[in-house]
C-alpha cells in the first residue's frame, strides 16, 4: 500500500544521484576503472575473463566493465577506510557485498520474502474466500499485481540496470494505483459500480501516461517522485478515513488500520540512511524485512472483509 510510495522516495533519490556520488567522482576509482577495462576487457584478455567467469554470472548480465567498477570500489573504499573518512556511495548506491550474482543480496532476498509472503497470502485468500464475494476479483487482482511488483523488486535488487530499475519502479507506481482502486471498490463501488469502472478507465489511463512519458519522452526522477507521493499520499487519506469512520461497526478494520500506519512508521527506515552492516545490510533491506509481516496483516484484514462482505450479501438475497 503506502509503503511502496515511500520506498520509491528513496529509490529516486538514490537514482537522482546515480549519475554521480561520492565515490564514483573520485579520480583514484575512475582511474582503477580505466586500467583494468584496458588491462582485462579487450583482445586476449577478455577473451580469458569469459572463460573464467562463472557461468551465473553471465547468464545475469554481469560484464567485465561490470566487474572493473565492483573491483575498484573496494580499493575505493578501502583507502578511505585507512584515512579514516565516511564510507562513500557509488553511482547512488552504498557498496554491497556481492554474493553469487546478488548485487544486493538482503534486500534481493527480503523481496523475495515479501513476494512470498503475498503468494501465501493470495492461496490462502482464494481457498477460505468463494468467488461470489463482492470484493473477490478486485482483491485477487491486487494480489496478483502485488507478486508482480515484488517479484520485479527482487530483480532490481539481484542486477541493477536501467530496464530492472524502470520496471522496479513502474510495478511499484502500479501497486499504489491498484489499492487507490481497492480502496475506491470498498468504499464507493460496491453501491456505485459504474463509479468504480470509469475511476478504474482513469487510473488506467493514468498509468499508461505515467509509463509512456518515462520510457519514451524523458525518465525524470523528480516528476516520478512528485507523482507516486500524491497518489501514496490519496491513497493513505482515503484508507485511514475509511478505517476510522468503520472503527467500532467492522471488528475486523483495525487490521487495515494497523497497516496503514505501521507502513507510515516503517516508512521512517528509508530516512535511515547509513552503510550496510557487514556490507549486506543497510536501511532498505531492514524495511523490506520488516514489511513481511505487514502484509500478511492486510491480505488477512481482506479476507475478513471479504468473508463480511459476503455474508451480508447472501443475507440480502435471502430477504428479497
Amino acid at each position: 500500500m503506502a509503503g511502496r510510495a515511500a520506498r520509491l522516495v528513496l529509490l529516486a533519490g538514490a537514482a537522482a544521484l546515480a549519475s554521480g556520488s561520492q565515490g564514483d567522482r573520485e579520480p583514484v576509482y575512475r582511474d582503477c576503472v580505466l586500467q583494468c577495462e584496458e588491462r582485462n576487457c579487450s583482445g586476449s584478455a577478455l577473451r580469458h575473463f569469459r572463460s573464467r567467469q562463472p557461468i551465473y554470472m553471465s547468464l545475469t548480465g554481469w560484464t567485465c566493465r561490470d566487474d572493473c567498477k565492483y573491483e575498484c570500489m573496494w580499493v575505493t573504499v578501502d583507502l578511505y577506510l585507512q584515512e579514516g573518512h565516511r564510507v562513500p556511495q557509488f553511482h547512488g548506491k552504498w557498496p554491497f557485498s556481492r554474493f553469487l550474482f546478488f548485487q544486493e543480496p538482503a534486500s534481493a532476498m527480503a523481496s523475495f520474502l515479501n513476494g512470498l509472503a503475498s503468494l501465501m497470502m493470495l492461496c490462502r485468500y482464494r481457498t477460505s474466500v468463494p468467488a461470489s464475494s463482492p470484493m473477490y476479483h478486485t482483491c485477487v487482482a491486487f494480489a496478483w499485481v502485488s507478486l508482480n511488483a515484488w517479484f520485479w523488486s527482487t530483480v532490481f535488487h539481484t542486477r541493477d540496470t536501467d530496464l530492472t530499475e524502470k520496471m522496479d519502479y513502474f510495478c511499484a507506481s502500479t501497486v499504489i494505483l491498484h489499492s487507490v482502486y481497492l480502496c475506491c471498490v470498498r468504499t464507493v463501488g460496491l453501491q456505485y459500480p459504474a463509479v468504480a469502472s470509469t475511476f478504474r478507465a482513469l487510473l488506467l489511463l493514468l498509468l499508461t501516461a505515467h509509463v509512456t512519458y518515462l520510457s519514451l519522452v524523458h525518465f525524470d526522477y523528480g516528476y516520478n517522485l512528485a507523482a507516486n507521493v500524491a497518489i501514496g499520499l490519496v491513497n493513505v487519506v482515503w484508507w485511514l478515513t475509511w478505517c476510522l469512520q468503520n472503527l467500532r461497526r467492522l471488528p475486523h478494520v483495525w487490521k487495515c488500520m494497523v497497516v496503514v500506519l505501521l507502513l507510515q512508521g516503517l516508512s521512517l527506515l528509508e530516512l535511515l540512511d547509513f552503510p550496510p552492516f557487514f556490507w549486506v545490510l543497510d536501511a532498505h533491506a531492514i524495511w523490506h524485512i520488516s514489511t513481511i509481516p505487514v502484509h500478511i496483516l492486510f491480505f488477512s484484514f481482506l479476507e475478513d472483509d471479504s468473508l463480511y462482505l459476503l455474508k451480508g450479501s447472501e443475507a440480502k438475497f435471502k430477504l428479497d
